[in-house]
């Protein structure tokens, strides 16, 4: 199951890549409530909604669910897809550079990063 879950969040992470999203990473935080964080930044709000519309379709082809749906994506610039076991966290640079995630989950192992970087 634990593998299925690692090719699942890695497959997605290139996919993000593929669709030009940038600095792409993947943290395994392994805690009580996820095992894995894919976090990557857009480029502007359409570029969001096109990712958040590519991974639904990655997610249903799959048979993985997302426990919260996106009906109307806002202008928050952070659209978190939690689907359990791991959290996709798509973010402008503006939300990005404030939050730091990868600096919070410090502790955590780096198990994918994208060659390219924002």
């Amino acid at each position: 199951m634990e593998e299925s879950v690692k090719n699942s969040v890695l497959a997605i992470a290139r996919l993000l890549d593929e669709h030009k999203a940038e600095d792409t990473m993947v943290l395994n935080v392994a805690n009580s409530w996820t095992d894995y964080f894919i976090i990557t930044t857009v480029r502007s709000q359409v570029h969001l909604k096109g990712l958040v519309r590519r991974l639904a379709d990655f997610l249903a082809v799959n048979h993985i669910e997302a426990l919260n749906k996106h009906k109307n994506i806002g202008e928050s610039g952070w659209v978190l897809i939690d689907c359990g076991e791991f959290i996709v966290h798509l973010m402008d640079k503006e939300m990005r550079s404030f939050y730091e995630l990868e600096k919070l989950w410090f502790n955590s192992s780096l198990i994918y990063q994208s060659s390219k970087s924002s």
